[in-house]
């Protein structure tokens, strides 16, 4: 580490151990570190912890939804003195459908290496698993939640994967993904191929591949075994 760099580090997507999911000589690489840009200090130092490092000597600054844009700049300040820093999610990959792009954006402008880790991600562990289409695809986010609107989006987007063949794939909070599930299954052709994959790299994962009509003779336990799991939707009309 002899020239600054912001380190991307990417976290378990549960309670799995960190070394079920990281490479060993990444565990080593962020064990070197001792400032960090994390998106909720609890879990960050909790997480650290378990990496064996010493989280009371370590320097941590929060970046989340919150944190507004004039402060990104400070965030940076240890590089300019010639130290590294990593940038930590709750779960995944940094800046992957979480905050932390427009840091990594100012560092570039800055000259900074950014250097990304390997980890889990859930939404390329889930295409992989599909079965759908691996060549052209679309992260879309959260859908709207008001069921009109949410409705019309799923009708388009059902729309964009049967003219250019493209998966669709979006994320909902866990208390939401059975309603989520359900508009799919009504607003969709029945011949559209829908993945389900719930609580990945966990030991209850469950991914699936299933038309709208097969789906509604095999609707998932979302009050029971899958309640409140993060999921990922896959859609390919």
């Amino acid at each position: 580490m002899n020239h600054p760099a912001l380190y991307l580090i990417p976290a378990p997507l549960g309670d799995t151990p960190p070394s079920q999911v990281l490479p060993a000589d990444h565990i080593e690489t962020v064990r070197r570190l001792s400032c960090f840009i994390v998106e909720e200090l609890r879990t960050a130092r909790r997480y650290l912890s378990v990496l064996g490092l010493r989280v009371g000597s370590l320097e941590f600054e929060l970046l989340n939804e919150h944190t507004p844009p004039e402060d990104l700049d400070r965030l940076l300040d240890p590089l300019r003195q010639g130290r590294s820093v990593g940038m930590i999610t709750e779960a995944g990959l940094p800046a992957v459908a979480d905050p932390g792009a427009g840091l990594v954006a100012l560092a570039h402008t800055y000259g900074f290496r950014v250097i990304p880790l390997v980890g889990p991600s859930s939404l390329m562990l889930a295409l992989m698993a599909s079965g759908l289409n691996g060549q052209h695809f679309a992260f879309r986010g959260y859908l709207p939640v008001k069921p009109p609107q949410r409705d019309k989006r799923i009708r388009e987007l059902e729309r964009i994967s049967a003219l250019e063949r493209q998966t669709q794939i979006c994320i909902e909070t866990p208390y939401r993904n059975e309603s989520l599930f359900r508009a799919f299954l009504g607003c969709c052709a029945a011949d559209t191929r829908l993945t389900l994959a719930l609580d990945l790299t966990m030991p209850g994962a469950f991914i699936s591949t299933r038309t709208v009509a097969d789906w509604k003779h095999h609707i998932p336990d979302f009050e029971g075994l899958y309640k409140k799991k993060p999921c990922v939707f896959l859609l390919l009309a």
